[in-house]
């Protein structure tokens, strides 16, 4: 599972720092680039959903080896010549993230139950790392390699690795232990106000990750630093996010629920946008530090809550799917927004602004999700909320 986490970033956050050559390369606009970094992270919310109806007919584990499958086509076809494969690999490799990242919280709540949270901080610290070597390695592994088709190409390796390992290694429960469990269908679920609370700080918090992820190194460079220190620095902000995604659950457990951890890890982003985009240079690697922890921690809680707000894996799945299927497709607005605004040529002011306000939306909604309260089915079989 933490290998698999490992290849649940590169695809994203490997293109950010990229994006100044692929548009010298390729002409396209900033709108056109924009699309580009919003198409994996819409992928991520179409397809998030199938991912309970595919487990359901092959499996949880067959299905997470498909999507590292298609994981790795989709590198690799990004990285050819024609224009159009750049588009369609990025479509794929959004939609096996999707599937896969889906997948995940509701097998550690099978196989984990009792420490769920905890293991989903570690999972999550592991895919805060594949984002970081994403980021941190694009431009060097480019310049080594030859261009940056060869880059984006070279992830499809470490994708290779956690498919054999996921084949060699994954848990062999019997089809019929998942299948078998009844009540809590995904219309019931979207009549629950946790369900929505949880979705939409999924879906917020999201959005600021994936605008870090596809624009952080545009702004920098816009801000006068340079194309390398601009993607190590969102490089550095991604692998401080190991230290909070591992220690955000442990730090939730010292409240009776998850409202103080959520609004500090919430601050502490909208402290770090704040420094990178409006303070002198002199604080650049503090914002560096807040953005990483507060994204890492935000990160951690918000899949954290798709196993505590439920009380069996089943249900785990049923709302990871609607978290992560609604949740990713809001989140996709930000990356296209950011795009629109820069080719409106908006001043840093005015984007730091937009950005501030999908904090704002996320610190609402964790007031409402970060509550004590769980989903359940009764004994008549009806879902509630306990």
């Amino acid at each position: 599972m933490v290998l698999v986490g490992l290849n649940l970033r590169p695809a994203l956050s490997s293109l950010a720092p990229l994006l100044v050559r692929v548009q010298a390369d390729t002409g396209l606009t900033p709108l056109a680039i924009g699309a580009l970094t919003t198409l994996p992270v819409l992928c991520l919310g179409i397809f998030a959903p199938l991912a309970p109806w595919l487990a359901k007919r092959a499996g949880p584990e067959n299905t997470l080896a498909l999507a590292l499958g298609i994981l790795i086509a989709g590198l690799l076809l990004r990285g050819l010549p024609a224009l159009p494969l750049l588009f369609l690999g990025t479509l794929l490799a959004g939609a096996a993230i999707g599937i896969a990242g889906t997948l995940l919280p509701a097998l550690v709540k099978r196989e984990l139950p009792g420490g769920a949270d905890l293991m989903t901080g570690v999972y999550t610290m592991a895919l805060c790392l594949g984002g970081a070597l994403g980021a941190g390695l694009s431009i060097p592994l480019a310049d080594l390699l030859g261009g940056w088709r060869f880059s984006l190409m070279s992830w499809g390796l470490l994708a290779l690795l956690a498919l054999v390992a996921w084949l060699t290694l994954m848990p062999r429960a019997p089809h019929s232990q998942v299948a078998t469990a009844t009540g809590g269908s995904m219309r019931e679920l979207l009549g629950q106000p946790l369900a929505w609370q949880v979705m939409i700080l999924m879906g917020s918090q999201s959005s600021l990750a994936y605008i870090v992820f596809g624009w952080l190194p545009t702004l920098l460079q816009a801000r006068g630093y340079s194309e390398a220190e601009a993607g190590w620095m969102m490089g550095a902000s991604v692998m401080v996010q190991l230290i909070s995604a591992l220690g955000a659950p442990w730090l939730a457990r010292l409240s009776r629920d998850q409202r103080p951890a959520l609004l500090l890890v919430l601050g502490c982003i909208a402290a770090g946008l704040w420094l990178l985009l409006q303070a002198g240079e002199n604080w650049r690697w503090p914002g560096v530090v807040l953005l990483g922890l507060g994204q890492g921690g935000s990160f951690s809680l918000a899949l954290s809550l798709i196993v505590l707000r439920t009380a069996n894996s089943r249900l785990a799945g049923k709302l990871s799917g609607l978290a992560q299927g609604g949740g990713y497709t809001l989140a996709a607005m930000g990356p296209l927004a950011v795009g629109v605004l820069l080719q409106l040529e908006v001043g840093m002011s005015t984007m730091t602004g937009v950005l501030l306000s999908i904090v704002a939306v996320a610190a609402g909604f964790a007031l409402l999700a970060g509550r004590n309260r769980r989903l359940d089915v009764d004994a008549e079989g009806r879902l509630v909320t306990r």
